[in-house]
């Protein structure tokens, strides 16, 4: 019994399994070149869409080798908190509450906040 103890074998954090009869998928190496001379080899399936861009670790974007640069996507311009209160208010309607506001805040009716 002593003999087929599993005792200190890290059950779990190792597999008992072998490799034999695994087959791999078929991969091939993709390469990418970063402006500042980084090149970059990642291994890839041949099923696998390479994208054309890769993030370099200096954070720099790296060109896939014999690639064309994507066409940037047209981007949405980042909405502010102003923009975002003009589609609820008008201007003339934000100066009315703030002279309401400060009339209060000078008659001593609201407190200031910290």
């Amino acid at each position: 019994m002593p003999d087929r103890s599993l005792r200190g074998m890290s059950i779990g954090s190792k597999s008992m399994e072998s490799d034999e009869g695994v087959d791999f998928a078929p991969r091939f190496q993709a390469h990418y070149d970063c402006p500042n001379g980084h090149t970059i080899i990642l291994p890839f399936s041949t099923d696998a869409e390479v994208p054309p861009i890769w993030e370099c670790q200096c954070g720099g974007e790296a060109l896939l080798r014999d690639a064309e640069r994507p066409d940037a996507k047209p981007s949405k311009p980042q909405r502010t908190h102003w923009d975002m209160l003009l589609e609820r208010r008008t201007v003339s309607e934000l100066e009315e509450l703030l002279d309401e506001r400060l009339e209060l805040l000078r008659a001593g009716k609201l407190r200031r906040s910290a």
